[in-house]
């Protein structure tokens, strides 16, 4: 009887990351997926006329272990953007700790964006009109994100 350990089959690589957020649970989790993204505040892009938001980010791939992958965010029915305590640098990096939605006039809102160091983003939306998906072929993470108790958040990567 043979008794060496049969090799694993290895999986396939999940699909690209494809959501669409319409209401706060939907952003909930957007907002998971979303955990530990990094962008810089020059991928953040305002578009007033198209009444877009389009955010270009390196999500960190929990559901992959280990891999970085890049995505865009676009929120639409935008009717106003405003940051508080965001670094304005266009090369200083952001990581994105959770998003959440406060509603407001039915059925529209606010999604608050919060950054690692206590920043934000405020985007008010006529109403919740929110995609993300995965643009790039993954690559290995140089460093895993790491959450201490106290709510800090570890090493970022580029």
């Amino acid at each position: 009887m043979n008794t060496e350990a049969v090799p694993p089959v290895p999986a396939s690589p999940p699909a690209p990351l494809r959501l669409l957020a319409e209401d706060a649970l939907d952003l909930q989790i957007m907002s998971a997926a979303l955990q530990d993204a990094i962008l810089r505040p020059s991928d953040i892009t305002w578009e007033p006329e198209a009444r877009t938001v389009t955010i270009a980010l390196s999500r960190f791939c929990w559901e992959c272990g280990g891999t970085r992958v890049m995505a865009a965010m676009q929120f639409g029915d935008v009717l106003a953007v405003k940051s508080r305590r965001l670094p304005r640098g266009p090369e200083t990096a952001l990581e994105l700790l959770a998003m959440d939605f406060e509603p407001g006039e039915a059925p529209g809102g606010r999604v608050i964006l919060m950054f690692a160091g206590g920043g934000d983003l405020r985007i008010d939306v006529e109403c919740l009109d929110a995609v993300v998906a995965d643009l790039s072929e993954r690559w290995p993470a140089r460093v895993a994100p790491v959450h201490a108790v106290d709510g800090e958040t570890g090493a970022v990567e580029a």
